[in-house]
Parts: C-alpha cells; structure tokens; sequence
C-alpha cells in the first residue's frame, strides 16, 4: 500500500499542516466566519471552542449556554453558544458548524508561561468527527474527509 497521504488524498481527503508547540500541542490554523486564527487541536474536547473575549472579532452571534466547560484546570465554567457558523480548515469548509465560547484566560495563561504563544480557541472532537479526521503524528497533518 502507498503512504498514508497518497491513500487519504486518493479518498477525497484534504491536509492541514500541524504545528507542534513548546508546550507539545499541536497548533492550526483555521477561519471561522471568514476570520483567521489560531488553535490548539484537542481531541479530548467534545467541542471546539472560542475564547469569549474573541466572539465579536470572529463575527459571531452568541447566546447564553446550559453547557458547564470542564478541563484541565477548570471546571464548571460558564458558557455561551454561537449556534451557526463557518469553518474552514485548509480546504475543509463546513457550515452551520456550533461553537461554544467560554473563558480561555487560563488556558492562554498556562501558553505564556511556558513562553508559548496565546491562542485563539481550541478545535475539538466536534469537527474531528465531521470530517472524519486522521492525525498523522508523526509528519504532523491533519486529514479531513471532503464531503
């Protein structure tokens, strides 16, 4: 069998280069609603979030949220909901996509003290699942399924 880019390539995937980070997160970049970021790819997130301070940057419609943010550091954290929105992840593109936003104070914090840099919000399992992502570790892609 070829390499795993030519298999995934060949089955209508796209790549997004990953960057690996002082603090061993993988770094993407993205847009959402025609906005560039940055984001920590975290497949132990249910859902990708934003920072709440970056929700009228990214042009986003929010509103109040039941969902509690619980993570590493954190727990129990408020919320809000943009419900609508567009991704774009190299040439994935996904619409009506949901984002939550919440405080990324504490993430953004634990970056900078290990001299990394801040980020925009985090990618999580919600959009992995919806492009039925393949994380190639080792030359740092992402692939997402175009559908």
């Amino acid at each position: 069998m070829d390499n795993l880019q030519t298999f995934l390539l060949g089955q209508g995937y796209i790549k997004a280069k990953l960057k690996l980070t002082k603090t061993n997160h993988f770094e993407i970049k993205a847009t959402i609603n025609g906005v560039k970021g940055v984001f920590i790819l975290d497949t132990g997130a249910s859902n990708s979030l934003l920072g709440v301070h970056n929700a009228k940057n990214f042009n986003l419609t929010i509103e109040d949220s039941e969902i509690k943010a619980t993570g590493a550091g954190a727990s129990n954290m408020t919320t809000q909901i943009s419900k609508i929105n567009a991704i774009k992840i190299g040439k994935w593109k996904k619409q009506k996509m949901p984002i939550i936003l919440f405080n990324l104070t504490h993430v953004n914090e634990g970056l900078l003290s290990q001299n990394a840099k801040p980020v925009d919000g985090i990618i999580g399992a919600d959009i992995l699942k919806k492009g039925k992502a393949v994380i190639d570790y080792e030359k740092k892609y992402l692939y997402l399924k175009v559908i």
